[in-house]
């Protein structure tokens, strides 16, 4: 599978950081994760285009990862497309139905599904199998890992939320983890985790490379810092921190 990373920016986005957002390809098949502020932009850059997504994926309901879902069904509309699927945690459906409330002209514009899932669950999204489990975080919120296909490896997007075992355990053995490392050690923080937070819930773990996400502007200028604060944790497979308009197959 492709991976692009959008958006690796937060609340308070960057010049070259916009908000949440993370395209999966494989084959003919397409995968929104998140649609914050700046993605259809992001999107509009991708040779699949804001016309190839028909199905996103989210992990939660904050603005800063589904404000321009609206946006991107608008645009469908405009181009011709029929469907969009939304698949999400618990009040994915009230959230679009709040939406639509408000932006009433665009109801039945498009062919739209609404698919609710749970942690612990295992389902199947635009062709890619999909394991999601609960975050700690200030809402309800679901990281996911997409099982690779044949030699492909997996990958494990570990959403909002703080450092903990339980996603260490979820994501062990996946061969990149993209994890919130919202702010720098001297932040303190709840529902995000600093590095070595993040250093240390993921320490003895099997996983071959961890991207960070979700930067405010705190972090500018530190991000050698924290790359060295997590190895120091005693997680010790490569970090990196990640950049809009990062891409990786897995």
């Amino acid at each position: 599978m492709r991976v692009t990373l959008l958006g690796t920016g937060s609340a308070m986005p960057l010049p070259d950081r916009v908000q949440t957002g993370l395209l999966l390809e494989r084959d003919d098949r397409a995968l929104l994760v998140d649609c914050g502020a700046g993605i259809l932009h992001r999107l509009s850059n991708t040779e699949v285009g804001y016309e190839g997504v028909s199905t996103v994926l989210l992990t939660h309901h904050h603005l800063d990862h589904v404000s321009d879902l609206l946006a991107l069904l608008k645009a469908r509309w405009l181009a011709g497309e029929t469907h969009l699927e939304v698949i999400g945690p618990a009040g994915t459906k009230a959230l679009l139905d709040d939406l639509l409330a408000v932006h009433d002209y665009l109801q039945d514009r498009v062919d739209l599904s609404i698919r609710e899932v749970s942690a612990a669950s295992d389902f199947e999204a635009a062709g890619f199998e999909i394991a999601a489990h609960e975050t700690v975080h200030s809402m309800d919120c679901l990281a996911y890992r997409f099982a690779g296909e044949g030699d492909e490896g997996t990958f494990t997007f570990g959403a909002d939320g703080e450092a903990s075992g339980a996603i260490a355990r979820f994501a062990d053995g996946s061969d990149t983890l993209l994890h919130d490392c919202s702010f720098p050690d001297e932040i303190d923080v709840d529902n995000h985790p600093t590095p070595t937070q993040l250093g240390e819930a993921l320490a003895g773990t099997d996983i071959d490379r961890l991207l960070l996400t979700h930067l405010y502007p705190h972090t500018e200028g530190k991000h050698d810092e924290m790359v060295e604060s997590i190895e120091r944790a005693g997680f010790d497979g490569e970090v990196a921190v990640a950049e809009d308009g990062m891409r990786f197959d897995v």
